[in-house]
C-alpha cells in the first residue's frame, strides 16, 4: 500500500539537572541540560550545558530520546556556512517524549511520544489549507531560510543566545518547540527507530510516492544512495516500479541498496560516457522517473536528462541553496517535467503519524537505514563518518 501524505575540544559529562520534575510539574521552570552546541561554522560541536526555558504559549517542551545525524545538519555547518545562523544547536531528526507544554496547549500532554518537525503545519494559512504543498506561511522557512533558524529561541549558554535549528534543534537533551510542529504518534513506536521519520525516510519515500507519484510497471532511476536515495529506492518499490536503477560512485552501496528494492546498478565512474547516455541505452531511451538524492546541481542536470522525453519526470531532492542550475530548454520542451520536494511532500502533522504506522505494520523499513548507534558525547564522530560517507545513518540515543 502507498502512504500518499539533508578532533574535538575535551568533552565535559554533566547529568541533566531540571530545576523543576520532568513530566509532572504544572508550572515548568528552566532545565539545565546537555547539548551540541556549534558555536561557529565549520568547527567541531562542542558539549556544553545549556538552560532550555519552559515552554511559553503554544509551545511543547520535548525530552528528546533518539536522533539522527543528517547532511542537512552537515550543510549548515561545513557547506552553507551562513554568519547568522550560529551559534546553535543542530539536530532536527529526532524523537522523544513530551515533558511540559506551556499555557493554552491541549493537543499534547506530558508523557505523549512525539516527532519535532522542520515543517510546520499550522492547518490554518493557505499552504496548509491546499492538497497542492506541505509548505507552511508560519514556519520558519518562511522568514529565515538562509540562517536556517528562527530569530527566538529558548536556548541560553553562558549567557548568550543559542539559536535553534530549523526550529528544532534535536541534538539536545530537551527542546521546545512550536506545537504546529510537532507530530504525536502512536505510543507503541520505537523511538530510536521512528525518528529517522522526522527527515530522511520521510523526505526520499515521499519523494517517490507523493511528490513524482511513481506508476506500477514504471522504471525508475534514483540517484545517490545515502539515506535519502534508500528511500527513495523504498519509496519506488512501494508504488510497483518494475524497475529501479541504483546510481552511485561507491559501489560498496549496491548491498544495501538491493535491501530497499533496487533491481540495476550502476556506477558512472566504471563509463566513459555521460550517465544519461549510460542509463537510456539500458531502457530504450530514458527512465520513467528520476530522483536526484545527492544535491548536487551537476547530477540534478544529469538526472533531468535520463528522464525519457514525453512523459519523464524528475525530482531534485537533496538539499543545497548554494549553486544555480542549468538545462537546454529543449529537455523540458519535449516534455520532460523538473520539480522538486521538500519533506517528501508530508503535510508532516498528519503524514509522519502515517509513515509511523506504516513502519509498525511492516510496510516500511526503518532498522535497515541504522549502521551506527552513538551517544550525544560522540557527536563529532559522528559527523566524521557522515563526512567521508562511512554510514547509512547513525542513531544518537540521549535517554539515560
Amino acid at each position: 500500500m502507498v502512504y500518499s501524505f539533508l578532533s574535538p575540544p575535551p568533552l565535559r559529562s554533566w547529568s541533566c539537572r531540571p530545576l523543576s520534575a520532568p513530566l509532572s510539574s504544572k508550572v515548568p521552570k528552566v532545565i539545565k541540560c546537555k547539548a551540541a552546541v556549534a558555536w561557529e561554522p565549520n568547527k567541531p560541536l562542542v558539549i556544553e550545558e545549556i538552560e532550555v526555558a519552559p515552554p511559553q504559549a503554544n509551545e511543547v517542551r520535548i525530552k528528546i530520546v533518539a536522533t539522527g545525524v543528517c547532511h542537512s545538519d552537515l550543510y549548515h555547518l561545513l557547506e552553507n556556512m551562513h554568519e547568522d545562523g550560529f551559534p546553535t544547536v543542530l539536530g532536527h531528526e529526532a524523537a522523544g517524549i513530551v515533558e511540559s507544554v506551556g499555557p493554552g496547549v491541549t493537543e499534547f500532554q506530558p508523557g505523549d511520544k512525539v516527532i519535532p518537525l522542520f515543517i510546520a503545519q499550522c492547518r490554518e494559512c493557505r499552504f496548509c489549507r491546499s492538497p497542492k504543498t506541505n509548505q507552511c506561511e508560519k514556519a520558519w522557512a518562511a522568514m529565515r531560510s538562509n540562517a536556517m533558524s528562527p530569530l527566538d529561541s529558548r536556548f541560553t549558554c553562558k549567557g548568550k543566545k543559542v539559536l535553534q535549528f530549523m526550529g528544532t534543534s534535536t541534538f539536545s537533551e530537551y527542546t521546545v518547540v512550536n506545537t504546529m510542529a510537532v507530530a504525536k504518534i502512536d505510543p507503541a513506536a520505537p523511538l530510536d527507530k521512528v525518528c529517522l521519520l522526522g527527515c530522511g525516510i520521510c523526505t526520499g519515500f515521499g519523494a517517490a510516492v507523493n511528490t513524482a507519484k511513481v506508476e506500477p510497471g514504471s522504471t525508475c532511476a534514483v540517484f545517490g544512495l545515502g539515506a535519502v536515495g534508500l528511500a527513495a529506492v523504498m519509496g519506488c518499490k512501494s508504488a510497483g516500479a518494475k524497475r529501479i536503477i541504483a546510481v552511485d560512485v561507491n559501489p560498496d552501496k549496491f548491498e544495501k541498496a538491493k535491501v530497499f528494492g533496487a533491481t540495476d546498478f550502476v556506477n558512472p565512474k566504471d563509463h566513459n560516457k555521460p550517465i544519461s547516455q549510460v542509463l537510456a541505452e539500458m531502457t530504450n531511451g530514458g527512465v520513467d522517473y528520476s530522483l536526484e538524492c545527492v544535491g548536487n546541481v551537476t547530477v540534478m542536470r544529469s538526472a533531468l536528462e535520463s528522464c525519457i522525453q514525453g512523459w519523464g519526470v524528475s525530482v531534485i531532492v537533496g538539499w543545497t541553496n548554494l549553486d544555480d542550475f542549468a538545462a537546454r530548454p529543449i529537455q523540458l520542451i519535449a516534455g520532460r517535467t523538473w520539480k522538486g520536494s521538500l519533506f517528501g511532500g508530508f503535510k508532516g502533522k498528519d503524514g509522519v503519524p502515517a509513515m509511523v504506522k506504516a513502519y509498525l505494520d511492516k510496510k516500511v523499513k526503518l532498522d535497515e537505514f541504522i549502521t551506527h548507534n552513538m551517544t550525544l558525547d560522540q557527536i563529532n564522530d559522528a559527523i566524521e563518518l557522515m563526512k567521508h560517507a562511512k554510514c547509512i545513518r547513525t542513531v544518537l540515543n540521549l535517554s539515560d
